[in-house]
């Protein structure tokens, strides 16, 4: 997938200019500095991505553009000039001018960020009701309008879309609907922060595609925020590296790619770039192979409604996941991996079909023999954030399946969180620590320590990943194949980065609308794909001009 962006002319005049920029969060000798110096000029046109993993500052200089920094937050020195105002030295009052008029801004979470009781026409028009100064217009005004925007950014059937709610959108769609709401009063510059990162890449590809159209046909300038250097070598002009609140680098792609000059900058390409598929222990690709599998899916199928509203979420879907290895399930949203997780984990009823788990069938496990499979069956899910409780510290967050069955006194489950702690790598001292306090990589931890604590054989990971930058994404792939060769592990690996899927997974199967399309090795699927949607799939794949490097320096 490589998107086609303007190229701004190297003589326009900068759009914005940062210089200097210093930004520190809480006071005193306890303050972090956040952003150490910034400098950054952007022209018309343009889309520089910031790239770095969590914490590297590239969203507090974001924010700090539109005037959205928390509270707690301090620009100390430095300027940013807009269009030859310096915003940094402006009131909120004065800094709502710009805001939305002139610098737009799509968030990361479209469920988060859109009104679930309110139309998605009804949210858009909004704007031109609270931006009078732009005009006054009429209802119908509006409403042209709103379908305009929706065109512009690619929402088919736009009017019969004005009186949908969010819920009734994919993913996709209502990522579009934050872009026609951040560029509804025409901004010259949007700010996108992290706004793939929960997309599958079919569905990635479409949205990257409307900020390279808006740069190419209106010259509006954007920063696209991520952690996926993958995506940022496909879409932008240059990229600016940072670490640890500082620029590492700010280089055209082409020469980013070509001579990384920061030691930083050459981690983050090599953990981006497409690495060989996971060597396939003695060629088996299917359950009839193995005497008994970890988890043994056969025809499985969930239809929700009756009649003309029956929907075939899952259509008999047949596969194993074979002792100590990795299955991958990949898809677009709402081609029924997670609905087959769920049934998997005995969390939704199947319609039909059979769920085998170390040999045992556990289609229809009630009660306490539901509550036994999560013995030896565990979930870790995508977002640990909202997995973990964060009133409780992590010792009592590991240990509370322990406690909730029973196990141990509380002096051995003490000692059984210090081993599991030690077996994700975390230092015991975090034992005592909030979820709050740690990294988004040490929550994901946590939840892994506290999957294994009753000593599960089979983790089901639901895009486990996908909310960490690459670098963690690489340590937490590290930790989770330690595990397996250390404890026997089998893994169901739900993901949409299939870039994650050919490093990490021996087998996979891919999905669309509810059936399996295609299942076998992962090296067999990705170098010959049998299936047109899998050949689609590995067509949208973000990083292709990373993959064409690889490909030139191994030749």
């Amino acid at each position: 997938m490589t998107i086609n962006a303007v190229k701004p002319s190297g003589d326009a005049a900068p759009l914005l200019e940062v210089r200097g920029l210093h930004v520190e969060y809480g006071h005193g000798p306890e303050a972090i500095v956040a952003a150490d110096s910034l400098g950054l000029v952007l022209k018309p046109g343009e889309i520089v991505a910031l790239v770095g993993e969590s914490g590297s500052g590239k969203s507090t200089l974001a924010k700090s553009l539109i005037g959205l920094l928390p509270e707690s937050a301090t620009v100390s020195a430095g300027s940013i000039l807009f269009d030859g105002v310096d915003l940094a030295g402006l009131s909120e009052r004065a800094m709502e001018k710009f805001r939305g008029r002139r610098i737009g801004m799509v968030p990361q979470d479209p469920g988060a960020s859109l009104d679930p009781v309110k139309t998605v026409g009804s949210q858009v028009a909004e704007v031109f009701r609270l931006h009078p100064e732009e005009g006054k217009r009429s209802k119908s005004e509006i409403r042209a309008e709103v379908i305009r925007l929706f065109e512009l950014v690619g929402i088919d059937r736009p009017a019969e879309r004005l009186k949908q709610y969010p819920h009734e959108l994919s993913g996709g769609l209502k990522q579009r609907v934050l872009i026609a709401i951040a560029f509804s009063l025409g901004p010259k510059l949007l700010i996108a922060d992290e706004p793939t990162s929960a997309l599958d890449v079919t569905v990635q590809r479409r949205v990257l595609e409307v900020f390279s159209r808006l740069a190419r046909d209106h010259g509006t300038a954007v920063i696209f925020v991520t952690h996926d250097l993958a995506v940022a070598t496909d879409l932008a002009d240059r990229i600016v590296v940072m670490q640890q609140g500082k620029i590492r680098e700010d280089r055209p792609v082409s020469d980013i790619l070509a001579h990384p000059e920061d030691d930083y900058t050459v981690r983050l390409l090599r953990e981006a770039s497409p690495a060989g598929p996971k060597e396939v222990p003695a060629a088996v690709d299917s359950a009839r192979d193995e005497p008994v599998a970890a988890i043994d899916v056969r025809g499985l199928t969930k239809v929700f409604g009756r009649g003309h509203t029956e929907h075939r979420a899952v259509d008999d879907v047949t596969f194993a996941v074979r002792q100590g290895t990795t299955f991958a399930l990949v898809g677009e949203s709402g081609s029924g991996k997670s609905t087959t997780a769920r049934m998997i984990m005995r969390l939704l009823d199947p319609s039909s079909g059979t769920v085998r788990v170390h040999g045992t069938d556990v289609t229809s496990t009630q009660g306490k023999d539901k509550r036994e499979l999560w013995r030896s069956l565990q979930l870790v899910y995508q977002n640990p954030d909202s997995a973990l409780d964060p009133r409780l510290t992590v010792r009592d967050i590991v240990a509370e399946p322990l406690a909730s069955f029973r196990v141990g006194s509380r002096l051995e489950r003490r000692a059984r969180v210090a081993e599991l702690l030690d077996q994700v790598n975390l230092p015991a001292r975090v034992a005592g620590s909030r979820p709050k306090e740690l990294s988004g990589g040490q929550r994901q931890r946590v939840a892994i320590a506290r999957a294994l604590a009753l000593g599960a054989r089979a983790l089901v990971l639901d895009e486990a990943l996908s909310a960490l930058d690459v670098l963690t994404q690489a340590q937490i792939l590290v930790l989770l194949e330690n595990l397996q060769r250390d404890l026997g592990l089998s893994y169901l690996f739900i993901s949409h980065d299939l870039h994650v899927v050919e490093r990490f997974a021996s087998d996979v199967g891919v999905m669309s609308r509810g059936q399996l399309r295609e299942v076998g090795p992962t090296a067999q699927v990705f170098a010959n794909p049998q299936s047109e949607y899998t050949r689609l799939l590995l067509d949208s794949n973000p990083g292709r001009r990373l993959r064409e490097l690889v490909a030139s320096t191994a030749h």
